[in-house]
């Protein structure tokens, strides 16, 4: 098998990744997104006319946000400025503001703003954006693979216009490979020796396209793997060469599709399990993947009712905690809170007791229907109503013994008797089921007397 250093080293020793390389520079260059980038479409008449909206580029990894945002950069007269929502802060956020007001104030240019992963800024952060929008500061590009409409402050959302991405399609991206294997300049050819001149089958090309699931850039960067593990003397990639290569990327998986939900199950079950060590593992592989921090804070506080329940009543206050403490964060400080509160969740003593009454109280409302409130439940706010019975015989817990009415009843008539809360010997249950044990005995002992 040739060596990757082997490849390059008549070309150049640091080569940049081949998505890198090939990142178009003009609009033409861009495959997908025909129905914004097309002739006569909003978003190229935007740019070829230099009149730049505020914007949301909204879509999957890999359908080329951050290409057309290099793209207006190449292609405007503003001053393109990046910006990391997950490297940086409001501190650097400040300074390039007032850099832009400089710029703007001094030279009579504007800037374009291109804030990556916006959606990792929380809503009130996202809110120091607006005045400079406003007053024509800065024209903000957002990118973001989360529904805005969610994940944008509204008042940031109103200022902008939205365009959404769509998966690149298998036919565009074969294209793209084709553009690689041909280009001399930034191509497949830069990491291999001088001369050598790599083909592909179309089954090839269209197996790389399918497992890159719309993303450009998981595309080339297979395509280049494949190319770095041919055998020696191999000038031709093949579907076996693909599958071969394809199985050194084992770490990579698509949020959207199965592997995502494998590993966000062995999270819960690892939660489920009591074992911190598996659980935080595995919310780490979500997030390192570029799963939303949210996502996992959302199975959190889930899990905090569904599984621990009243075992630990705690174990839900420390996960919107945490879902709150993320919000004010952002990244990476939010990742304190998750760690600490995965932990807690994972040794917290489990009970799915509120899950088993929330399920059979439903079936029993499906089952039974609308039926009547008992009279001396209902509240007699009118003459009429009391005249009606409405409050009759209805006893006030506080004015007995333990704040206890012995041998009441509360469920509608047919129900009475039923059974749908079953506390657990698990944490603060097993208190709350002595105490429900004592009150039954004293209802019990009421009816005998």
């Amino acid at each position: 098998m040739l060596e990757a250093s082997a490849r390059r080293g008549s070309r150049g020793e640091n080569i940049t990744p081949l998505a890198d390389r090939l990142r178009p520079t003009t609009l033409g260059e861009i495959v997908g997104q025909i129905h914004l980038l097309g002739p006569g479409k909003p978003l190229s008449r935007a740019i070829a006319d230099d009149r730049v909206p505020s914007m949301i580029l909204w879509g999957p990894p890999g359908s080329g946000k951050t290409t057309i945002a290099r793209v207006l950069s190449r292609t405007t007269r503003s001053e393109f400025v990046p910006f990391s929502a997950v490297l940086s802060g409001i501190p650097e956020l400040r300074i390039l503001i007032a850099e832009a007001d400089e710029r703007r104030r001094y030279q009579g240019r504007s800037t374009i703003l291109f804030v990556d992963e916006i959606h990792r800024f929380n809503k009130s952060q996202q809110d120091a954006f607006l005045p400079h929008v406003e007053a024509g500061t800065i024209t903000l590009v957002g990118a973001t693979t989360e529904n805005p409409s969610f994940s944008v402050n509204a008042a940031v959302l109103s200022r902008c216009r939205v365009f959404r991405l769509e998966p690149i399609s298998i036919s565009d991206l074969c294209q793209l490979l084709r553009r690689a294997l041909s280009s001399l300049a930034q191509g497949l050819a830069l990491t291999l020796p001088e001369g050598t001149a790599l083909e592909a089958e179309d089954t090839a090309l269209e197996a790389i396209a399918d497992a890159a699931r719309g993303d450009a850039r998981r595309a080339l960067g297979l395509l280049e793997s494949t190319a770095l593990l041919l055998e020696p003397g191999q000038l031709t990639i093949d579907l076996e060469s693909v599958r071969r290569a394809a199985d050194e990327r084992t770490l990579l998986f698509d949020k959207n599709r199965d592997e995502h939900y494998d590993i966000a199950s062995a999270f819960i079950k690892s939660l489920r399990g009591s074992d911190p060590n598996a659980a935080l593992y595995w919310a780490m592989r979500l997030l390192e993947a570029g799963d939303d921090p949210l996502f996992v804070l959302r199975r959190m506080v889930i899990f905090a009712s569904e599984d621990i329940g009243n075992a630990d009543p705690r174990a839900l206050g420390i996960a919107v905690d945490a879902d709150s403490a993320f919000r004010r964060l952002g990244m990476p400080e939010g990742l304190y809170p998750i760690s600490q509160a995965c932990l807690y969740l994972a040794c917290a003593p489990k009970s799915n007791a509120t899950t088993l009454a929330m399920k059979a109280t439903q079936a029993a409302v499906q089952r039974y229907g609308a039926l009547p409130v008992p009279k001396k439940l209902r509240n007699g706010v009118t003459q009429l109503m009391k005249s009606d019975g409405y409050g009759e015989n209805y006893r006030y817990p506080h004015d007995f013994e333990g704040n206890y009415v012995a041998a009441e009843t509360y469920l509608p008539e047919r129900l009475v008797g039923e059974k749908y809360y079953c506390p657990s010997d698990q944490g603060v249950e097993r208190q709350i089921a002595e105490r429900m044990t004592r009150l039954t005995q004293l209802t019990e002992a009421r009816k005998k007397t």
